[in-house]
């Protein structure tokens, strides 16, 4: 059953139940926890629209969100807003990544970075435990339009990194090539493959085709752990693209990153981390024994406002509001294509995206900062991406396109 829409009522009624299902400090004789509320002199909870605000009031009780719910036990004094971080994630793994009731686990990480990393920490943690595996006997490949958080990865957890180039008009992994580096780490030694691949890259909105890189891998007869990160097109991508098998119907996928600090507008430090049920444990940390249930991410506490947060806007939407909310940044950025088209300015665009990504010699320096496009370098530009939220109106396009057409004739 998709997940349905809420009236504000019900959304508040629904946070408050859960916020006194959490601890009380005031009223509870609870002194073992290094924590409390916002200490009450700076963050004053007798403000009245406090009481009337529930996302203000998740933020003022400040409930600890440490370890992964899904799994287990988790510490009991924050109860009910853990069972809304369960919703969000059965929302996100099952509604919207199609995934079988109660087969994934997942937590709300510190963003998108964070759940990038959570799933490189896994995959290096399985081979070398399960496979006997040493570090230099570990890649992990992803295509250069990828995120910087991979370079990242491989760093923190001393992977062989390879960056596979794309093609610079269709923004497709060059198969050659990663053909040339699968040869190459074959001949120094290296066994098992962690593969991160893109649901719209933050730059261009682009989708990597795992078919082809998939026939690829087990020509090479080498064991392979495929993460998603769609930390940019994981809220967007599943409803623009009916036909996409970037989910958790795929058998060859195990893990997928969405980011709800993008698409979803939620604040900042909202990542999602989903992983099929069986693999946390490789990222447990069994001297976390003073934890409920112990710890299995990167990040440890984090406040479970951020999940209040998501939650209610779940709620708020509903499948079919989400729907229709994409169905219209869609027709928006077809309209910019189409005036970009009419102008012969060089693009590029993923028919299921809402980026617009423009080759930087069709657009003057002084036009791209004037509207604030993003440079897929600082210091030599060769694209600028324009990104269709909410906020991107027609008005505001059509003003773009103006200027473009008065330096072009």
């Amino acid at each position: 059953m998709k997940w349905k829409k809420r009236s504000d009522d019900e959304i508040k009624s629904c946070v408050f139940n859960a916020l006194s299902q959490n601890i009380n400090y005031k009223v509870e004789n609870v002194i073992g926890l290094p924590g409390s509320h916002l200490d009450e002199r700076v963050f004053s909870q007798e403000v009245g629209f406090i009481h009337d605000a529930p996302y203000l009031s998740t933020l003022v009780q400040n409930p600890n969100h440490i370890g992964c719910h899904t799994i287990g036990d988790s510490e009991s004094y924050f109860t009910g807003t853990h069972e809304l971080e369960r919703e969000v994630i059965a929302i996100c793994a099952e509604d919207i990544l199609k995934a079988k009731p109660d087969s994934i686990d997942g937590y709300v990480s510190a963003g998108g970075t964070e759940a990038n990393l959570q799933a490189v920490w896994i995959y290096r943690n399985y081979f070398m435990r399960e496979k006997g595996a040493k570090l230099d006997e570990i890649a992990l490949i992803c295509s250069s339009d990828s995120h910087y958080s991979m370079a990242k990865a491989a760093n923190m957890f001393q992977l062989n990194y390879c960056s596979i180039p794309v093609d610079f008009n269709t923004r497709h992994i060059e198969l050659h090539e990663l053909d040339a580096q699968l040869s190459q780490l074959k001949q120094v030694g290296v066994k098992y493959l962690v593969v991160v691949a893109n649901m719209m890259t933050t730059m261009f909105g682009s989708v990597d085709d795992l078919e082809p890189m998939i026939d690829l891998f087990q020509e090479y007869e080498m064991e392979v752990k495929i993460h998603i990160d769609g930390a940019y097109g994981g809220f967007y991508y599943p409803f623009s693209n009916e036909h996409s098998t970037l989910n958790f119907e795929n058998e060859w996928i195990d893990s997928i990153t969405l980011d709800a600090h993008k698409m979803v507008q939620a604040p900042y430090g909202t990542g999602i981390f989903l992983i099929r049920k069986g693999w946390m444990q490789y990222a447990t940390t069994k001297e976390a024994s003073y934890v409920l249930g112990e710890d299995c991410t990167i990040s440890g506490s984090r406040s479970g406002a951020n999940a209040v947060a998501i939650w209610m806007i779940f709620a708020k939407y509903g499948f079919h509001g989400w729907f229709e909310k994409i169905l219209i940044l869609q027709k928006r950025t077809d309209w910019l294509e189409k005036q970009l088209k009419v102008e012969g300015i060089r693009f590029y665009r993923n028919k299921y995206a809402n980026i617009v990504t423009i080759e930087a010699v069709d657009v003057p320096k002084a036009i791209a900062d004037k509207f604030g496009l993003v440079p897929d370098n600082h210091e030599q530009p060769k694209w600028y991406k324009i990104v269709v939220m909410d906020h991107v109106t027609l008005e505001k396009l059509e003003l773009f396109v103006e200027e473009l057409y008065n330096v072009q004739v």
